[in-house]
């Protein structure tokens, strides 16, 4: 059995972070069983990082490692029907996703003025955790942002940059289907894993008011949300 190690949910989602919530989404538009545990240890994560899972005797950690293990590990055919110029746009929109990570991540650890109502959200949902690790927690991400560069950013111009990053995945999804046809793939379950974590985000951020004027994008969100089951 698959065991899926990822960070607790939040606002109705199987998890607050964009990355495990991909993993969440892979596995259930494959059809594999999974078992899902929600933790913030990280300390037997490989890498040190969530998600990870432990299948049998194997611990992968890094959602893109994970997807290529599960594909060769259970014959998977997910994107078996991928161009090799889709799979070049595929490998683009997660470097994409990559980038717009930081700009979530800065809105609601970092910024001022949403950090004490994701907080409270957080202590609210899941009272185990304590506001000591919050805190530390806080901290953390703070020296995490300024040595990635984002943190050295003013706010307006941290927003407009994960925007931009909303805009070119609005324009590549366009109006109808998936990104690469009817069937949805691991690129749509990686898209879904952010939209989802700003769409249903009950914080009103410059990247979910951006999110809701694109029917597009909420189009996406929902529709491979329908097709989780």
């Amino acid at each position: 059995m698959i065991t899926l190690y990822s960070y607790p949910g939040l606002f109705g989602l199987e998890d607050n972070n964009p990355y495990g919530l991909k993993i969440y989404a892979f596995l259930k538009l494959c059809r594999l069983p999974f078992d899902h545990r929600h933790t913030i240890d990280v300390q037997s994560a490989p890498r040190g990082q969530l998600p990870y899972v432990q299948d049998a005797d194997q611990a992968i950690g890094d959602s893109d490692a994970i997807i290529a293990y599960l594909k060769q590990r259970y014959e998977l055919t997910i994107d078996s029907t991928l161009t090799p110029q889709q799979q070049s746009l595929d490998l683009l929109i997660r470097r994409t996703l990559d980038d717009l990570y930081w700009v979530m991540s800065y809105s609601r650890w970092r910024d001022d003025r949403y950090w004490p109502l994701f907080r409270k959200a957080l202590l609210d949902t899941h009272p185990e955790v304590t506001p000591q690790q919050l805190e530390a927690a806080r901290q953390y991400n703070f020296q995490r942002y300024h040595y990635q560069g984002i943190g050295r950013y003013a706010p307006e111009d941290a927003y407009a940059r994960g925007v931009a990053d909303l805009e070119v995945i609005s324009r590549l999804i366009g109006d109808g289907g998936f990104l690469f046809g009817p069937n949805p793939g691991s690129v749509d379950a990686g898209i879904y894993g952010f939209l989802a974590n700003i769409y249903h985000y009950a914080i009103d951020t410059p990247l979910k008011q951006f999110l809701v004027s694109q029917p597009g994008l909420v189009r996406h969100c929902n529709a491979v949300r329908a097709e989780l089951g």
